[in-house]
């Protein structure tokens, strides 16, 4: 992607840490711009490289920052990485959970992505991509987690067919367990849970960053315009069968 240098400017949520910091480290190499979202910003220091603080658990914030974004960049890319997780087992999921969950990983890139959009049609091209989790499958404890990155999957092949004749195109890239400090937040890291749970990996490790990413640029590269509606799973083979976390 060495003649995109310059030409493209990257939304990411979620950019301040874990895969999405690493993401943001990737489109600065490859020579993008980046507008990091997150509650934080950046951690790293680069002229090409902006952020935009906002809680997307906040309606009012997001709407704000999605404005701030339409006005101030001429964006090409988007990428919803920032997400929750909330575990409970069923009968102790409340209501909140679900509506808290449904506005992070579907209406907060809802309003980002209807911000860009005259922007991308305008110029006839766009890459949108959603990071959502082998957990879309089924996992114990993730009643809301679970039934909220599945509803990605189906607006983001919605999104797919209705933008596919301007040149946008829509993919999913969904992660199984991955090493970052999410994951070490539910499962202690160096424990013997996190040793097993890399045992029964048909990869027999847990992934990292970098695996998670590398998908990410495939689908935004300028040149996979054929490529659209796709969910792929980089799990090391989870989503083959079942885990337990």
């Amino acid at each position: 992607m060495s003649e995109d240098r310059g030409r493209y400017t990257a939304v990411v949520t979620g950019g301040s840490a874990g895969i999405g910091e690493r993401l943001c480290r990737d489109l600065l190499d490859a020579g993008w711009k980046v507008v990091c979202v997150a509650r934080r910003p950046s951690p790293i220091d680069h002229p090409d490289i902006s952020s935009v603080c906002a809680d997307l658990l906040d309606p009012q914030e997001t709407a704000d920052a999605a404005a701030e974004i339409a006005a101030g960049y001429e964006v090409t890319h988007i990428v919803h990485n920032a997400g929750l997780i909330r575990p409970n087992l069923l009968p102790e999921v409340v209501p909140e959970d679900m509506e808290t969950l449904t506005h992070i990983h579907l209406t907060a890139p809802l309003l980002l992505t209807q911000a860009v959009l005259p922007k991308m049609r305008e110029n006839g091209f766009g890459r949108i991509v959603f990071v959502t989790s082998r957990a879309s499958m089924g996992v114990p404890t993730r009643s809301a987690y679970s039934a909220t990155k599945a509803g990605v999957h189906g607006m983001a092949r919605t999104w797919a067919l209705e933008l596919a004749p301007e040149g946008i195109t829509v993919n999913v890239v969904a992660p199984g367990p991955i090493l970052t400090d999410n994951f070490w937040g539910i499962i202690p890291k160096g424990s013997e849970r996190e040793e097993r749970l890399a045992d029964n990996m048909p990869v027999r490790r847990i992934g990292e960053p970098e695996d998670v990413t590398r998908a990410i640029m495939f689908f935004a590269d300028p040149a996979a315009g054929f490529i659209t509606g796709q969910v792929l799973f980089v799990c090391g083979g989870a989503s083959l069968g079942g885990i337990s976390l």
